[in-house]
């Protein structure tokens, strides 16, 4: 086999591409033409005269074909292909004649090198409706193929090309899908439908059944196909029903005919049969279409009619009478309420909840009993279900004569200018459910490491608070210092970087507590890894060493960065107790592979590509029992108080909602390797960021005023000096009292700049104040929490202006433009 460059290295003008120049433009050449006018010295596979005797007949085979084909030749696979061909390229030809496969169809490159590699192994290869995403037109379409690869031998027999024969399937596969699609639309209407529905050829043969006529009958599928319908027919209605079906059959006229049909409980129930012919274009019928309708209930009622007026009386008293004592007797509440909200009825199951009499409760409006909270939602319900006259369900709280409270769930039918509605008491469900919410946000809370936990959120908002005074106070002492002071300028730019350090630590702890719904992205797990070494180390103590080797080349994947930096956290901890008196702890990274012998092996596991993260001890070890229930919540090893049990389940949680593996190898007195393998992230570029040099911050003009309200002195007077520095007009207030003050007094005021926590009232409602006050005005809000979390705890709307502390002047100078600008 000719060893095949896969594509690296610069491209070179093909032959095809120097002709297409001399051409007019909008006209594509035909390949014979191509052959006589391309310049070959720009081609890999050189002038056609100096071409091997294999290649050339190889070629002959493809230019006398009407179906489509290519030969790709020598070791940079130079592409030639015929007229057929040339439709499958696009605007790609005649570019493409004489160039490098892989600079042709670079976008599939990924998808068919495989099996370029086994053709020029030597491997004949087949494809069929292979899907492939390619841009031919100047987009990217979807496609799908079927072709085959052949090796192709030179005059020495070894392989130096490949021969391809290829079919574009894309409107083959669209119509099979359309054509399921279809079908399965037609299915799920066919047996959404109450009734029962049946089919038969022209003469009358049934073949088809919707799923209602197997639940109604209960028969098998199949069962009743042909003459096997005679055996579900009431004895007595079998010789009357097929007469009039073979009637139907001979003459075309439509069926109908009601008979008794075998119920899957094995009594026999009237229904209704009906059918129409469906006729082609010369009238001639080719199908019969029909219906079973269960009208058991109406021929019973049919019934009762057709009896004595007395045998009537009689049984509308029976049914009174029950009715009545359903009524009297029911645990259910049962009330008729009219549209103007008066309750007209109530049952006795009202006192005995609630403790109201029935005398107390008629005549007054349902609202004086409902809880003041639930009164206008309640209002608003009830309006939709009357205007449409239709039953609904429906849940509020009703109050006690005793002043308590009751959840009650409503079925409610409006008809006839009324609310018929029946009421279950689902105080205890609903306790229960609260009860059940609070445990699992206690086991929530309880995943939080021993040591991070301690840190509480209001610490880490005035630590960000000192920071941000510190980050800010030196941006500005920055700008104030000559640039002849190199010196002084250093030692600046060295504290503004130690700030930012511990700015970062600070939001990390904090994203760390906190509860937070997984935010995937495209994430570099070497990057992750090297960017926790000193914090993972820190958590370690000093008779731990940690090493870490990170793998070349590694994949990307698509995780929730701060979920995945607590697992490592996670993992290195728990290596960290299984290691008392001191040892190695190891974070590799590899690219991994999981076959399909893997993946049977393994429940719920894709075979693919993966990105292995893999944490390492020289710990303890774990005996097999202990690490088949070592992902089980609560269990723990450790003594009582020392652990939670929770974190190797929160990491084998996390890592299968992001559609990972994880796995643990250990022996006693071994150590332990625990894997973990995320899927790799295809199909999607690296991010490329580069750094880029500081823009000068964006100056404010002084008749801009900006009305600062901070409680902390401290960042309240660094927000004032670096907005006075950027050139605006600035307005200090300590609370939402004198800010509101502030902004009667002042007019031109153009934005708030408020924080978000402050004693007495908090940034969110003096925003509300505000903006009632002055509609049009501006708010910025800056907090010490991660933006995240007091976004995820919906203490502000997502599509508020926020900015995190602590900030830079930089960073302050941009966000106070944007909002301004906007």
């Amino acid at each position: 086999m000719s060893e095949v460059e896969p594509g690296a290295g610069k491209a070179s003008i093909s032959a095809g591409a120097a002709v297409a120049h001399t051409r007019t433009p909008g006209s594509a050449p035909l390949v014979r033409e191509l052959m006589h006018a391309c310049d070959w010295s720009r081609s890999s596979l050189g002038a056609p005269e100096s071409w091997p005797q294999t290649l050339r007949s190889v070629v002959s085979v493809a230019m006398d074909s009407k179906f489509p084909m290519f030969v790709a030749w020598g070791p940079g696979l130079g592409f030639i292909y015929n007229d057929a061909y040339a439709e499958i390229l696009g605007n790609k030809h005649p570019a493409a004649f004489g160039a490098r496969f892989h600079d042709i169809w670079a976008e599939i490159w990924d998808d068919i090198w495989p099996l370029i590699q086994r053709a020029m192994a030597g491997e004949a290869t087949w494809q069929e409706n292979l899907p492939l995403v390619m841009n031919r037109r100047g987009y990217d379409e979807q496609t799908w193929f079927t072709f085959s690869y052949s090796p192709v031998r030179d005059d020495t027999g070894v392989v130096a090309g490949m021969f391809c024969a290829v079919a574009e399937t894309t409107g083959q596969v669209l119509a099979e899908v359309a054509l399921r699609e279809s079908e399965a639309k037609a299915a799920a209407i066919t047996n959404s439908i109450e009734q029962m529905i049946w089919s038969t050829r022209p003469d009358g043969f049934h073949d088809f059944y919707n799923q209602r006529w197997y639940e109604f009958t209960g028969v098998p599928v199949g069962s009743t196909d042909g003459e096997a319908w005679n055996g579900m027919f009431h004895p007595d209605d079998q010789e009357r029903a097929w007469s009039v079906w073979r009637r139907s059959l001979e003459t075309g006229e439509p069926y109908q005919i009601e008979y008794r049909l075998r119920h899957r409980s094995g009594q026999y129930r009237w229904v209704l049969g009906r059918a129409q012919p469906v006729r082609d274009a010369d009238g001639v019928i080719t199908r019969w279409y029909g219906t079973c309708t269960d009208i058991d209930d109406m021929v019973a009622a049919r019934e009762v009619l057709a009896r004595s007026r007395e045998d009537l009386e009689r049984l509308i008293h029976a049914r009174t009478a029950e009715r009545n004592r359903l009524w009297n007797l029911t645990n259910l509440l049962v009330a008729v309420v009219g549209y103007d909200s008066t309750i007209r009825e109530v049952n006795p199951a009202w006192p005995a909840l609630l403790g109201w009499s029935q005398a107390e409760m008629v005549g007054r409006s349902y609202t004086q009993f409902v809880h003041p909270d639930d009164v206008e939602g309640s209002r608003i319900w009830a309006d939709t279900l009357a205007s449409v006259g239709e039953a609904g369900e429906f849940e509020n709280r009703y109050r006690g004569k005793d002043g308590s409270y009751r959840w009650i769930a409503w079925s409610v039918t409006a008809s006839e200018g009324a609310f018929h509605c029946i009421g279950r008491d689902i105080t205890e469900q609903k306790a229960q459910a609260e009860a059940l919410f609070a445990a699992e946000e206690a086991l929530r809370q309880a995943q939080k490491m021993e040591a991070v936990g301690q840190l509480t959120g209001g610490i880490a908002h005035d630590f960000n608070n000192m920071l941000a005074v510190v980050i800010g106070s030196l941006d500005l002492l920055k700008r104030r210092m000559p640039e002849a002071d190199p010196r002084s300028r250093r030692y600046v730019q060295a504290a503004s970087d130690g700030a930012r350090r511990a700015a970062q630590l600070t939001q990390r702890l904090l994203a760390f507590s906190r509860q937070q719904p997984l935010d995937p992205k495209p994430v570099d797990v070497n990057k992750l890894v090297a960017g926790m070494s000193e914090f993972i180390r820190g958590s370690l103590g000093s008779d731990i060493r940690l090493e870490t080797v990170l793998a070349s080349g590694i994949w990307r994947t698509n995780a929730d960065p701060n979920q995945l930096e607590n697992v490592l956290l996670n993992l290195a901890v728990n290596a960290r107790d299984a290691m008392p008196d001191g040892g190695r702890l190891t974070i590799e990274t590899h690219n991994a592979h999981l076959d399909a012998r893997y993946a049977a092996n393994h429940f719920g596991i894709q075979p693919g590509q993966y990105v292995l993260i893999a944490v390492t001890d020289t710990g303890l070890g774990m005996p097999e029992d202990i690490i088949a229930k070592a992902f089980d919540p609560f269990f723990t090893t450790k003594a009582v108080g020392k652990g939670t049990g929770l974190g190797l389940s929160q990491v084998y949680g996390f890592v299968k909602q992001s559609g990972g593996h994880v796995k643990i190898y250990s022996e006693p007195g071994q150590g332990t390797t625990i894997k973990v393998y995320l899927p790799r992230l295809i199909g999607s570029a690296d991010a490329h960021v580069e750094e880029e040099d500081v823009a000068e911050p964006p100056n404010g003009d002084s008749q801009e005023v900006i009305l600062i309200v901070e409680d902390e002195p401290a960042v309240r007077q660094f927000s004032a000096d670096a907005l006075t520095e950027l050139g605006y007009r600035v307005l200090e207030a300590d609370g939402a009292k004198t800010a509101l003050q502030l902004l009667d007094d002042h007019p031109e005021i153009a934005l708030m700049f408020t924080d978000i926590v402050m004693p007495d009232v908090n940034g969110v409602k003096l925003s509300e104040a505000a903006r009632r006050r002055r509609p049009g005005l501006k708010v910025l809000f800056t907090t010490g929490y991660t933006p995240n979390a007091v976004l995820h705890n919906r203490v502000v709307d997502a599509s508020v202006d926020m900015l995190g502390k602590p900030f830079t002047l930089e960073e302050l100078a941009a966000k106070v433009r944007d909002v301004l600008d906007a």
